[in-house]
């Protein structure tokens, strides 16, 4: 080796290279301008020969082999950088052409970094990850991930034999941000970082910014070029965008379908072929689109599709934040999904886990030999009962890590909403945890003032940055001010589900009729609590499972006419409630058994009457919701409800009243809860005037003993319920029935439009007669 060269070059840290310890690999490999010419060296292991050529003049300069294990530097004429590429020779004896990766500058400003500790990179994710790109008019990827106790991390797959010395990454100073360009590869590639903790052991690990990973058991993660999909829903964008101005994203009618893809609907031939058991999102999405229509629901909700090991999991413990799940296809297919549904109308709200992740070791867990997305203390960072692990919501990057997820899945994805699991488990350091599993916060409490200011930092920047996204908690607690603006003292969200509503009103529903007298309590109770948040009401999956029965089978009865009159009473009582809905798919047509994620939905029911029965029977009564703002216009106004009476426990009656903001607008709501009739049951009435019967659970097309209100009831002026006037009607056994009210002008004009179509109808007649008789006598 020239003398010179041996000089230049620095022994020790060509050491650490060898042995795949350098954190900083870009401070010895490339091109580096001395005062002698340009140094250029690399290290590739199983190389015998390698040369440099210089693009322009076609110069090729032969390079010496420092170290046996591959390590090979050459001193290049000139006082500029030229660009280059390396001839290899393999001990195979076979050859290739190479960019040299250390040779392009990093894409990271400082700003970045900094906005990254700070954790303020709402962006994190386009530098994040792996990208396509390129750089220099060379094509490649961009390889960057976050891994500040590391001993050095590689970029590691089939191109480069999975060898963790080929590819070691540049560290960026001291901000833990890991760096390399590979050109050659793209879009396709599978990959995994080799992260080599400080004790010396090297540990496989996918991508937490991966944005597609294997289909499981495989667990790699894999380049993905997501600028290529071109969207289709403009329109619904746009006017999605102009609500959030307005300040009117939350106004409308919500109903939700809540969804597992894997199970809405199974491949016919899934048995014989359990390697592929699932549509594909493409499939999916126009006949999922078009039932929701029918149906009259107004979004669905996607139980978790990101990138999840176990099946049996639903998507709740989550490996790949940023990665659709390819168990049902790629992310443009998915975006294909998500498109497909708003060119029908349809909103999609996505279920996301920010309250935990699991110990896989491929995972987030221990990832770079430290508790780095977790604590390490068990007492702060794991779920004892899930067996799962807790964010280090405090530390600014991995804050940044979710907040920016959520933000990705908004942009890139056009989620409509956002719905986070197991918010409570955030909020209370105790949650789940004896006495000695956890530490109190600073102030000796059991808040998660760490998680709190998490949650409102991410829902304030969805404010701030005007992204046209419900977010909704799933919060179980009475933790105050869930909803509302963090500037007033709220956490922040749009929407809590009302888990409250939902335990009482199913313990009241699930009693023998007999004995609701004694539980009356629980269906009105929520009613006063309606209003201190903006609420869903939720009858979701996680009340169909774990030996809990479907909804039909927790009904009471032995009968099954019963049992379906009860669900569709409550369904009713659910709908006229104040809060937006949601239900769990299968429940609409009264699925038997619970639900299991590994079997398709019992689809064949709906070949016998009574299920296709309920089924119309939700569709007309969604359809009623969307038709009518008394049902949520005033959704978050006391003035959108009032009871006319809740103290009728010993019949098991409740009777209210859904408001507008016209009077014409009111609906009259009377719920039985009891199998018994009431032929003439009076009801007081807040106008004078006629009620209409627009909906009756016991309807025969539903299913019913056909107990109805054919006739408009027109009000007597008779003292009852409070009321000046009053209405008597037959009350539905175990059914709920609805009146829209029609004013008295109303009334009058309608009895002027009659007379008038009579009148016009009468001249003709006597037109007609006239000209028969002409005709006659003519004759």
């Amino acid at each position: 080796m020239d003398e010179l060269l041996y000089r230049l070059m620095d022994w020790p840290e060509i050491e650490a290279v060898v042995y795949s310890e350098c954190q900083e690999p870009e401070g010895i490999l490339g091109p580096h301008l001395t005062d002698d010419g340009i140094l250029i060296q690399a290290f590739i292991p199983t190389a015998v020969s390698m040369e440099v050529t210089v693009r322009g003049n076609g110069k090729h300069y032969k390079m010496d082999k420092a170290d046996e294990a591959g390590f090979f530097a050459v001193l290049v004429p000139g006082r500029k950088i030229p660009s280059y590429v390396f001839e290899v020779t393999y001990d195979n004896g076979t050859s290739q052409v190479l960019e040299d990766p250390y040779r392009f500058p990093s894409v990271y400003t400082e700003a970045d970094l900094k906005r990254f500790a700070s954790g303020i990179h709402y962006e994190i994710y386009e530098k994040m990850g792996a990208h396509p790109m390129v750089r220099d008019g060379v094509e490649g990827v961009l390889f960057s991930v976050w891994a500040p106790s590391a001993m050095r991390v590689s970029v590691v797959g089939d191109f480069n034999l999975w060898d963790g010395r080929r590819h070691q990454m540049q560290r960026l100073g001291d901000s833990g941000v890991y760096e390399l360009f590979i050109p050659g590869i793209a879009a396709g590639e599978i990959y995994k970082y080799e992260v080599k903790f400080k004790g010396g052991n090297p540990c496989l690990k996918a991508d937490p910014y991966a944005n597609y990973a294997e289909l499981r058991p495989a667990t790699a993660s894999i380049v993905y070029d997501l600028g290529k999909y071109e969207w289709g829903d403009g329109d619904w964008m746009a006017d999605r965008k102009k609500a959030a101005k307005q300040g009117t994203l939350t106004a409308g009618p919500m109903n939700i379908y809540e969804v597992h893809l894997g199970s809405w609907k199974k491949r016919e031939d899934s048995e014989d072929d359990q390697s592929n058991p699932f549509y594909n999102y493409r499939e999916i999405a126009p006949e999922l689109a078009a039932y929701a229509k029918e149906m009259g629901y107004t979004h669905v909700e996607l139980m978790p599709v990101m990138e999840h090991p176990l099946d049996e999991s639903w998507g709740y413990q989550v490996t790949g934040y940023y990665a659709p799940t390819s168990r049902y296809g790629t992310p443009d297919d998915f975006r294909f999904f998500i498109d497909t549904m708003h060119q029908a109308g349809i909103g999609v709200i996505l279920d996301w886990v920010p309250a935990h992740f699991p110990r896989d070791t491929f995972g987030l867990a221990d990832f770079d030999g430290t508790g780095l997305y977790e604590h390490k203390d068990p007492r702060k960072g794991a779920h004892p009962h899930w067996g799962t692990l807790i964010f280090n919501y405090g530390r600014p990057q991995v804050s940044n890590f979710l907040i920016a997820n959520a933000l990705y899945w908004a942009r890139e994805y056009h989620a409509d909403g956002i719905r986070m699991d197991a918010v409570a488990s955030m909020l209370y350091l105790d949650y789940g945890k004896n006495d000695g599993e956890w530490i109190p916060n600073i102030y000796g409490g059991n808040e998660n003032l760490e998680a709190l200011e998490m949650l409102k930092h991410l829902n304030s920047i969805f404010k701030k940055k005007q992204v046209p996204t419900v977010l909704i908690a799933e919060e179980s607690t009475a933790w105050p001010r869930i909803t509302g603006d963090v500037e007033d003292g709220a956490v922040g969200f749009d929407y809590k589900w009302n888990m409250g509503w939902m335990n009482d009103f199913l313990g009241y529903m699930q009693c023998d009729p007999i004995y609701r007298t004694y539980h009356y309590g629980e269906m009105t109770f929520s009613l006063i609590y309606a209003y201190s948040e903006r609420f869903i009401l939720v009858l979701s999956h996680d009340e169909v499972v774990h030996g809990k029965g479907s909804m039909v089978g927790k009904m009471p009865g032995e009968a099954i006419e019963s049992k379906f009159a009860n669900v569709r009473a409550a369904y009713g009582f659910m709908m006229m409630h104040p809060g937006k809905k949601l239900l769990f798919m299968g429940q609409e047509f009264g699925q038997m058994d619970e639900w299991n994620e590994s079997e398709g939905l019992q689809w064949y029911l709906l070949n016998y009457e009574i299920h296709k029965k309920l089924q119309a029977y939700v569709k007309d009564l969604n359809k009623l919701y969307l038709e009518h703002p008394a049902v949520y216009a005033l959704d978050d106004d006391p003035d959108g409800f009032e009871w006319i009476d809740c103290t009728n426990s010993k019949e098991n009656m409740a009777v209210f009243l859904r408001k507008g903001r016209k009077a014409e607008d009111t609906l009259l709501v009377v719920c039985n809860f009891a199998p018994v009739v009431h032929e003439a049951y009076q009801v007081g009435v807040p106008f004078p005037g006629k009620y209409k019967e627009i909906l009756n659970s016991d309807a025969l097309k539903y299913g019913g003993t056909g107990v109805v209100n054919p006739r408009v009831k027109q009000s007597k002026n008779v003292e009852h319920d409070e009321r000046e006037n009053s209405i008597t009607i037959k009350a539905a056994p175990l059914g709920i029935q609805i009146f829209q009210y029609i004013p008295v002008l109303e009334q009058v004009k309608g009895n002027a439009a009659a007379k008038k179509k009579a009148k016009k109808s009468a001249g003709k007649t006597a037109g007609i007669e006239k000209i028969k008789k002409a005709m006659m006598e003519e004759a």
